[in-house]
């Protein structure tokens, strides 16, 4: 259903509001420059710090500007059930085309809870959900068995996965367990060239947010199986991918955007702050060896 280079939008903010005028150009330049689906409202869109108005107005505005030209998966998780369902069905109305779910966070939920959870938003759901699994936020770790079990329960309505566990045995694990036909996508970037061996057909990126170009070549090189070109491209683009870390995300991918476009400002809100400077020299470094043009229209 998904795959390729599919980049977890920024949200770009100007004076404290959402720049809405900045993040339609950036919907379009993603698509212009060969993403292959967009998500708002993810992490790297600073979901937790958008109030309810403004999470559901950007996924709006993403998929009003994407036109159908490629799909929008928007964020909609939450760790209180209500809300969840709650932003599936303003995504439902605002025109996206599924629902990325991230595992309920602080709450930490059993794995049955997880189950329970996912089942009842599923029952619900218009959309087709992604599953999100990034314990490294959410502490809560959705185990391989558990996805299994929810794609068996819902195989045509819980039909992707996230994963950004770090942990590449679980491609192998989720693709014996819930079949070939269930889609998983990378949530590592620098992992996502051993995924396409795995089994994954693409990555839900922060680095495509900056180099989708050259993010879209890579995938496109590990679909086809041309692992010599894609791992040229891999290297190239590694150094962005750390990068992209050197400082609390997405505030290196904004610093850099901002680079690159006037018209992007690096604006983050707290408890986000604006990159710092080793964070800064780590990004304008791996920009040039990507040989990704500063000053771009």
């Amino acid at each position: 259903m998904f795959s390729g280079s599919i980049p977890a939008l920024v949200t770009p903010f100007r004076d404290g509001a959402v720049d809405e005028a900045a993040f339609r150009r950036l919907v379009d330049w993603q698509i212009k420059e060969g993403s292959s689906a967009l998500v708002p409202c993810g992490t790297t869109g600073e979901a937790s710090t958008l109030d309810n108005d403004e999470h559901h107005r950007v996924i709006r505005i993403c998929a009003e500007q994407a036109a159908g030209r490629v799909p929008v998966i928007a964020g909609c998780g939450s760790n209180d059930t209500q809300t969840a369902l709650w932003h599936i069905k303003e995504a439902t109305v605002a025109g996206a085309d599924a629902a990325l779910m991230v595992a309920p966070y602080y709450n930490r939920p059993s794995q049955d809870g997880m189950i329970a959870h996912f089942s009842w938003l599923a029952e619900r759901s218009e959309l087709p959900i992604v599953l999100y699994n990034v314990p490294g936020r959410t502490v809560t770790d959705m185990l391989p068995d558990t996805v299994t079990e929810l794609h068996r329960r819902f195989p045509g309505k819980i039909v992707a996965i996230k994963d950004a566990s770090g942990d590449l045995a679980r491609v192998t694990q989720h693709r014996l367990g819930a079949g070939p036909d269930f889609c998983q996508l990378s949530g590592d970037d620098p992992l996502a060239l051993a995924g396409y061996a795995l089994g994954q057909v693409g990555c839900i990126s922060v680095t495509a947010n900056v180099a989708p170009n050259l993010s879209a070549r890579f995938h496109a090189a590990a679909a086809a199986g041309d692992f010599p070109a894609a791992r040229e491209l891999h290297d190239l683009l590694f150094p962005l991918h750390k990068a992209m870390f050197a400082d609390a995300s997405p505030a290196p991918a904004k610093y850099a955007l901002s680079r690159l476009h006037d018209w992007v400002s690096e604006e983050v809100r707290l408890p986000i702050l604006p990159c710092n400077e080793a964070g800064r020299q780590a990004v304008d470094a791996a920009l040039s060896r990507a040989g990704l043009a500063v000053g771009l229209a």
